[in-house]
């Protein structure tokens, strides 16, 4: 049996979770997948249900186990460096299976930034759910826009576009705004029937709308931003509604003014996040706004921070990352996707 060293890196998400068993040359060994793991969004039993299932996927073809990790990173988002009172909810369950390594939280913004690139300078756009910017100095974050929630921020975001798609229907149906394609797509995505009964003075879809969207967590509105790219961006193959286009050139524009807020030169720019992973609206308009600037920011989109999770736990282990390192640990974590 081999006795290299092992370190664990996990990317805990707020819908799933990735564990990266990797060895001090590089190679990822294991691959695990779980449920959500960000202990903010699931609770801290969920969450630590969802760390150790991607963990004990990411042992379980490999013979090893948790007695011969090292060190394991948890990247979740709004951690990072915290002492280790601060993970007991994680470490505890571990070390009731064996484990008697160290643990370090990181930030999954880093997570996603390594997933890049392994430049020690640099930035990272987050754009799902929420948004948020980072610049990356000496390999830790220095610099942070945005990040700041669905009430106050997350500008660009899905939740902002989805908001935005809800708040045009409205605008829509209340007469008050242009008449737009995304009106019955919201309408039939949320199971409403036109009819013309009026319903305390007003069309009965719009109470009945007003109601299914008071009815949602406010986050949900995310789930509303594939409604805006359907009708609005041609290049996704949407229609071209200009309300809709509206919203999305927007979205990239604000995209572009929390980067704006953190450049200091340039270096890669590493995209995670569904919002502007993809060509279209959005990326076009964030381009825009960057102008000249964008020429010094090399685009490199990743999928999720699963590979960052390995550098990082590498980098903790006290091994030296390099690009070849992210290559290897890239092209070996793809054999288990």
């Amino acid at each position: 049996m081999s006795h290299d060293t092992l370190m664990l890196g996990v990317d805990a998400g707020g819908t799933s979770t990735r564990g990266v068993l990797v060895t001090e040359q590089g190679g990822c060994l294991g691959y695990g997948l779980g449920g959500r793991g960000n202990p903010t969004s699931a609770g801290l039993d969920r969450a630590a249900e969802g760390v150790r299932a991607a963990i004990a996927g990411a042992l379980a073809a490999t013979g090893r186990t948790l007695a011969e990790v090292s060190v394991i990173v948890f990247a979740i988002a709004g951690q990072s460096g915290v002492d280790d009172r601060d993970t007991a909810w994680l470490r505890d369950p571990l070390a009731a299976e064996g484990f008697r390594g160290r643990v370090v939280l990181e930030s999954d913004l880093l997570a996603t930034y390594f997933s890049g690139t392994a430049e020690s300078f640099g930035y990272a756009v987050v754009a799902g759910t929420g948004a948020s910017v980072i610049r990356v100095s000496d390999g830790r974050i220095d610099a942070v826009a945005d990040g700041l929630g669905w009430l106050v921020g997350d500008r660009g975001s899905g939740f902002w576009i989805g908001q935005r798609v809800a708040k045009a229907v409205v605008r829509d149906l209340d007469g008050a705004g242009p008449a737009t394609t995304l009106t019955p797509g919201l309408l039939e995505m949320l199971g409403i029937e036109v009819d013309d009964v009026r319903r305390e003075g007003r069309g009965g879809a719009l109470v009945q709308l007003v109601k299914s969207l008071y009815a949602l967590a406010p986050i949900e509105l995310a789930d509303f931003a594939p409604l805006a790219i359907a009708a609005g961006d041609p290049v996704a193959g949407g229609a071209g509604d200009p309300v809709a286009a509206g919203i999305l050139r927007r979205a990239g524009s604000r995209l572009a003014d929390s980067l704006v807020a953190v450049l200091a030169g340039p270096g890669p720019l590493v995209i995670g996040g569904g919002v502007l992973g993809r060509e279209g609206l959005v990326r076009d308009a964030f381009l825009e706004r960057l102008g000249d600037r964008a020429a010094g920011l090399p685009l490199l989109p990743v999928v999720d921070g699963a590979v960052g999770a390995g550098l990082l736990a590498l980098r903790a282990g006290g091994v030296t990352v390099s690009a070849r390192t992210l290559e290897l640990v890239a092209a070996t974590i793809a054999r288990f996707r």
